[in-house]
Protein backbone atom coordinates (compact mmCIF):
# COMPACT_ATOMS: atom_id res chain seq x y z
CA UNK A 1 0.00 0.00 0.00
CA UNK A 2 1.00 3.42 -0.95
CA UNK A 3 2.27 5.70 1.68
CA UNK A 4 -0.13 8.44 2.77
CA UNK A 5 0.59 11.98 3.37
CA UNK A 6 0.33 13.84 6.61
CA UNK A 7 -2.54 16.52 6.12
CA UNK A 8 -0.05 18.58 7.37
CA UNK A 9 2.99 17.92 4.96
CA UNK A 10 3.34 21.12 2.85
CA UNK A 11 3.57 23.27 5.75
CA UNK A 12 6.27 21.08 7.55
CA UNK A 13 8.33 20.90 4.29
CA UNK A 14 8.02 24.96 4.11
CA UNK A 15 8.96 24.97 7.88
CA UNK A 16 12.31 22.47 6.81
CA UNK A 17 13.27 25.15 3.91
CA UNK A 18 12.60 28.15 6.09
CA UNK A 19 15.14 26.69 9.01
CA UNK A 20 17.33 25.23 6.09
CA UNK A 21 17.95 28.50 4.43
CA UNK A 22 18.32 30.25 7.32
CA UNK A 23 21.47 28.38 7.73
CA UNK A 24 22.67 28.08 4.55
CA UNK A 25 22.72 31.94 4.39
CA UNK A 26 24.75 32.10 7.94
CA UNK A 27 27.16 28.82 7.46
CA UNK A 28 27.06 28.25 4.15
CA UNK A 29 25.91 24.83 2.00
CA UNK A 30 28.64 23.28 2.14
CA UNK A 31 28.80 24.26 6.41
CA UNK A 32 25.70 22.89 6.70
CA UNK A 33 24.77 19.32 7.44
CA UNK A 34 21.10 17.29 7.39
CA UNK A 35 22.03 17.21 10.97
CA UNK A 36 22.17 20.76 11.64
CA UNK A 37 18.90 21.22 9.58
CA UNK A 38 17.23 18.43 11.27
CA UNK A 39 18.62 19.48 15.10
CA UNK A 40 16.77 23.11 14.02
CA UNK A 41 13.73 21.43 12.72
CA UNK A 42 13.26 19.89 16.22
CA UNK A 43 13.34 16.84 13.74
CA UNK A 44 15.22 13.49 12.86
CA UNK A 45 17.62 12.88 10.07
CA UNK A 46 14.96 10.44 8.52
CA UNK A 47 12.16 12.67 8.67
CA UNK A 48 13.72 15.34 7.03
CA UNK A 49 14.95 12.60 4.30
CA UNK A 50 10.91 11.80 3.56
CA UNK A 51 10.40 14.76 2.40
CA UNK A 52 13.69 15.63 0.98
CA UNK A 53 15.76 13.00 -0.45
CA UNK A 54 19.28 14.65 0.23
CA UNK A 55 20.84 18.20 1.09
CA UNK A 56 20.93 19.02 -2.45
CA UNK A 57 17.17 18.51 -2.97
CA UNK A 58 17.00 21.33 0.26
CA UNK A 59 19.15 23.76 -1.53
CA UNK A 60 16.73 23.27 -4.40
CA UNK A 61 14.15 23.89 -2.53
CA UNK A 62 14.79 27.06 -0.96
CA UNK A 63 16.08 28.31 -4.28
CA UNK A 64 13.29 27.34 -6.10
CA UNK A 65 10.25 28.45 -4.01
CA UNK A 66 11.65 31.88 -3.66
CA UNK A 67 12.40 32.26 -7.40
CA UNK A 68 8.64 31.46 -8.03
CA UNK A 69 7.17 33.83 -5.74
CA UNK A 70 9.30 36.32 -8.09
CA UNK A 71 7.67 35.16 -10.96
CA UNK A 72 4.50 34.72 -9.50
CA UNK A 73 5.09 38.75 -9.36
CA UNK A 74 5.75 39.44 -12.40
CA UNK A 75 2.26 37.66 -13.59
CA UNK A 76 0.49 39.65 -11.32
CA UNK A 77 2.13 42.87 -12.36
CA UNK A 78 1.17 41.74 -16.34
CA UNK A 79 -2.84 41.19 -15.37
CA UNK A 80 -2.78 44.51 -13.86
CA UNK A 81 -2.21 46.19 -17.40
CA UNK A 82 -0.61 49.23 -15.71
CA UNK A 83 1.31 51.64 -17.61
CA UNK A 84 4.87 50.29 -18.41
CA UNK A 85 6.54 52.85 -15.86
CA UNK A 86 3.47 51.82 -13.20
CA UNK A 87 4.18 48.30 -13.78
CA UNK A 88 7.80 48.26 -13.26
CA UNK A 89 7.04 50.14 -9.89
CA UNK A 90 4.39 48.03 -8.68
CA UNK A 91 7.12 45.20 -9.78
CA UNK A 92 9.98 46.66 -7.70
CA UNK A 93 7.32 46.86 -4.84
CA UNK A 94 6.42 43.34 -5.09
CA UNK A 95 10.32 42.26 -5.19
CA UNK A 96 11.20 44.49 -2.23
CA UNK A 97 8.60 43.22 -0.10
CA UNK A 98 9.89 39.21 -1.33
CA UNK A 99 13.30 40.17 -0.73
CA UNK A 100 12.57 41.51 2.47
CA UNK A 101 10.41 38.35 3.76
CA UNK A 102 12.61 35.85 2.81
CA UNK A 103 16.08 37.31 3.25
CA UNK A 104 17.97 34.35 3.83
CA UNK A 105 16.36 32.79 0.69
CA UNK A 106 17.57 35.57 -1.37
CA UNK A 107 21.09 35.26 -0.03
CA UNK A 108 20.65 31.35 -0.56
CA UNK A 109 19.65 32.32 -4.38
CA UNK A 110 22.42 34.55 -4.50
CA UNK A 111 25.42 32.53 -3.28
CA UNK A 112 24.90 29.09 -3.46
CA UNK A 113 24.10 28.26 -7.06
CA UNK A 114 27.39 26.50 -7.69
CA UNK A 115 26.40 23.79 -5.16
CA UNK A 116 23.16 22.76 -7.30
CA UNK A 117 23.68 19.78 -9.16
CA UNK A 118 23.69 20.98 -13.07
CA UNK A 119 20.26 19.88 -14.12
CA UNK A 120 18.66 21.40 -11.07
CA UNK A 121 21.28 24.74 -11.72
CA UNK A 122 20.04 24.60 -15.41
CA UNK A 123 16.52 25.41 -14.67
CA UNK A 124 16.98 28.27 -11.75
CA UNK A 125 19.11 29.81 -14.14
CA UNK A 126 16.62 29.75 -16.95
CA UNK A 127 14.05 30.96 -14.51
CA UNK A 128 16.47 33.76 -13.37
CA UNK A 129 16.76 34.68 -17.60
CA UNK A 130 13.01 35.18 -17.54
CA UNK A 131 12.89 37.25 -14.59
CA UNK A 132 15.66 39.57 -15.87
CA UNK A 133 14.01 39.81 -19.43
CA UNK A 134 10.22 40.48 -18.35
CA UNK A 135 12.22 43.59 -16.48
CA UNK A 136 14.33 44.64 -19.11
CA UNK A 137 11.15 44.68 -21.14
CA UNK A 138 9.21 47.01 -18.48
CA UNK A 139 12.22 48.98 -18.14
CA UNK A 140 12.74 49.55 -21.93
CA UNK A 141 8.81 50.20 -22.77
CA UNK A 142 9.16 52.58 -19.52
CA UNK A 143 11.33 54.78 -20.76
CA UNK A 144 10.52 55.56 -24.95
CA UNK A 145 12.76 58.26 -25.43
CA UNK A 146 15.78 56.65 -24.61
CA UNK A 147 18.61 56.34 -27.21
CA UNK A 148 19.97 52.72 -25.63
CA UNK A 149 20.50 50.10 -27.93
CA UNK A 150 19.65 46.81 -26.28
CA UNK A 151 23.15 46.26 -25.26
CA UNK A 152 23.22 49.48 -22.96
CA UNK A 153 19.01 48.61 -22.20
CA UNK A 154 20.68 45.18 -21.12
CA UNK A 155 23.68 46.68 -19.05
CA UNK A 156 21.21 49.25 -17.19
CA UNK A 157 18.78 46.21 -16.29
CA UNK A 158 21.58 44.06 -14.44
CA UNK A 159 22.72 47.70 -12.77
CA UNK A 160 18.47 47.58 -11.79
CA UNK A 161 19.19 44.28 -10.45
CA UNK A 162 22.18 45.21 -8.39
CA UNK A 163 20.87 47.77 -6.61
CA UNK A 164 18.20 45.35 -5.28
CA UNK A 165 19.10 42.04 -4.91
CA UNK A 166 21.72 42.57 -2.20
CA UNK A 167 19.49 44.39 -0.28
CA UNK A 168 18.66 41.03 1.59
CA UNK A 169 22.52 42.01 3.28
CA UNK A 170 21.79 45.14 4.89
CA UNK A 171 18.11 46.23 4.70
CA UNK A 172 16.23 45.34 7.82
CA UNK A 173 12.38 45.90 8.20
CA UNK A 174 11.14 47.75 11.02
CA UNK A 175 14.06 50.58 10.17
CA UNK A 176 13.53 54.32 9.19
CA UNK A 177 13.00 53.15 5.31
CA UNK A 178 10.12 50.34 4.01
CA UNK A 179 10.87 48.29 1.28
CA UNK A 180 8.32 50.54 -0.45
CA UNK A 181 10.84 53.40 0.09
CA UNK A 182 13.64 51.21 -1.18
CA UNK A 183 11.68 50.49 -4.14
CA UNK A 184 11.20 54.22 -4.97
CA UNK A 185 14.52 54.83 -5.02
CA UNK A 186 15.24 51.85 -7.11
CA UNK A 187 12.87 53.05 -9.52
CA UNK A 188 13.85 56.62 -9.87
CA UNK A 189 17.51 55.41 -9.80
CA UNK A 190 16.82 53.54 -12.91
CA UNK A 191 14.89 55.52 -15.21
CA UNK A 192 16.94 58.38 -14.55
CA UNK A 193 15.01 60.85 -12.54
CA UNK A 194 12.53 60.58 -15.69
CA UNK A 195 10.10 58.03 -13.54
CA UNK A 196 10.28 60.18 -10.52
CA UNK A 197 7.11 59.77 -7.94
CA UNK A 198 5.42 61.88 -6.01
CA UNK A 199 6.19 61.44 -2.50
CA UNK A 200 4.26 59.11 -0.27
CA UNK A 201 1.47 60.18 1.17
CA UNK A 202 1.08 63.20 -1.06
Amino acid sequence: MARTQAADYEERKEAILDHAARLFATQGFLGTSIMDIARACGASKSLLYHYFPSKEDVLYGVMNSHIDVLLHDIEQVAQSRQEPADALHSLLELFMRDYAGAASRQKVLLNEMRNLPEDKRTEIVGKQRQIVAAVQALLAAAMPATTDDPVRMRARTMLLFGMINWTSNWFRPGGPLSSSDIADMAFELALGGQGTRPPRGA
